[in-house]
């Protein structure tokens, strides 16, 4: 990736997503391997006037505390991760692994007690994600790496294109009905002008489905049913994470029943488990199975109540992210798709379920698939049928202007 795409894609995450202000203290937290694009947020915090902390991480020394580490140190929470999560106004976090198969071969129940460690850590930023008075706002992105692009199957230079074009897409990408939503005099060569008009278009999505009771999703992967009712539903426009294409909610936590065979593999924390299949009962998974990685599912599953219950479902809105690439940030805004979380809700929708797990898999809705929304067709292959702007919906903000983040990549 350029220098200058990378200076392009850091001026959106410092001055569009997270809006950083000037004595905001700043966490901008990653690997090594993205130091390229740590180093120019640090920069642009810095000419926005804030105080920004980079906080290096080290994917060597998160595999040596899984396998050699004991359960005290497994649990124990550094000063750093504190200071993260209840002192920071603002957290930047950046995605660049070289090796994403590094934890494949850790025992899961190791992985599960280091998470369950941090549960308490995750709530705190969760709880003040949703804090009106002093928010913790957050926003999560992905450097490009060798290891992306080998999961991608692509090379790393096709890999930087497709990010980059994900990031900062040209205006005519969008749909020609979301156009007129753009600001009389704006320059659609800008990026920030893009997600603003996205944000309007796709917030009437989330303000029309935030008045329906229920859904039914069916198709050859797929046939259930959720309750939505008095459920909030999020528009995702590029300010938790970057890029961004989703409406979501928590839907009603004993409600869904049903079963969904999941089209693309699911990938958590490194591991690929493929053909996902799970059938609801009241709101909970009482079956499930995989051709692949099946045994580490039920694992994860069966981490807490809260795992074998949906957080989130979501529908992938992004005309730039077309194809699969076993990155969740990318894969869960696939035009098209549905996705849904087992595991913990996300603040602001009303969802109430609790886990130390968040994880989303993702089901293709392109080919004889529809959603009904109390009924009435609300999306077929792919597409939304209904006219939101003739029916005077008006849109939501989206999920920045709200004060509510979400965690990216299963997390």
């Amino acid at each position: 990736m350029s220098p200058s795409r990378i200076a392009q894609i850091a001026d959106v995450l410092v001055n569009y997503s997270t809006r950083i202000q000037p004595g905001e203290q700043v966490a901008i937290v990653g690997p090594v391997s993205a130091s390229p694009l740590l180093i120019e947020l640090y920069r642009y915090a810095l000419w926005a006037g804030a105080f920004p902390q980079l906080v290096s991480r080290f994917p060597e020394a998160t595999e040596i505390l899984l396998r050699e580490g004991n359960d005290d140190q497994l649990q124990f929470i550094s000063p750093i991760i504190e200071y993260v999560a209840t002192e920071a106004d603002c957290m930047i976090a950046v995605m660049s692994e070289d090796n994403t198969k590094a934890l494949t071969s850790v025992d899961p129940t190791r992985q599960v007690l280091r998470a369950q460690s941090m549960r308490p850590v995750s709530k705190r930023q969760l709880e003040r994600m949703g804090d009106t008075k002093d928010p913790f706002r957050w926003c999560g992105t992905l450097f490009p790496t060798n290891a992306h692009a080998q999961d991608a199957e692509m090379s790393l230079s096709e890999y930087s294109d497709f990010v980059f074009d994900a990031c900062l897409p040209g205006f005519d990408q969008l749909p020609q009905d979301a156009r007129a939503f753009a600001a009389p005099g704006a320059d659609r060569d800008d990026p920030v002008t893009y997600w603003q008009t996205f944000s309007r278009w796709q917030g009437q999505m989330a303000s029309y489905l935030t008045q329906r009771q229920d859904l039914h999703v069916v198709g050859p992967n797929i046939d259930l049913r959720l309750a939505i009712g008095g459920r909030v539903w999020l528009n995702a426009d590029g300010h938790a994470n970057f890029p961004d294409g989703e409406v979501f909610t928590g839907p009603v936590e004993d409600s869904v029943e049903g079963w969904v065979a999941f089209t693309y593999p699911a990938v958590y924390r490194g591991n690929e488990v493929q053909d996902v299949r799970l059938r609801f009962e009241k709101g909970r998974v009482v079956e499930a199975s995989a051709t692949r990685g099946e045994d580490f599912l039920i694992k994860i599953l069966d981490t807490d109540e809260g795992a074998r219950r949906l957080g989130e479902f979501a529908i992938g809105t992004n005309p730039g992210i077309t194809r699969f690439t076993r990155n969740t940030l990318f894969d869960e805004k696939i035009k098209g798709t549905c996705h849904m979380a087992v595991g913990a809700s996300i603040p602001g929708t009303g969802g109430e379920n609790q886990s130390a797990i968040h994880w989303d898999m993702v089901c293709d809705l392109r080919k004889d698939s529809s959603i009904f929304a109390d009924g009435e067709l609300l999306y077929a292959d792919g597409e939304f049928v209904v006219d939101f702007a003739q029916r005077g919906v008006v849109a939501t903000s989206g999920v920045g202007e709200r004060s509510m983040g979400r965690l990216f990549g299963g997390e």
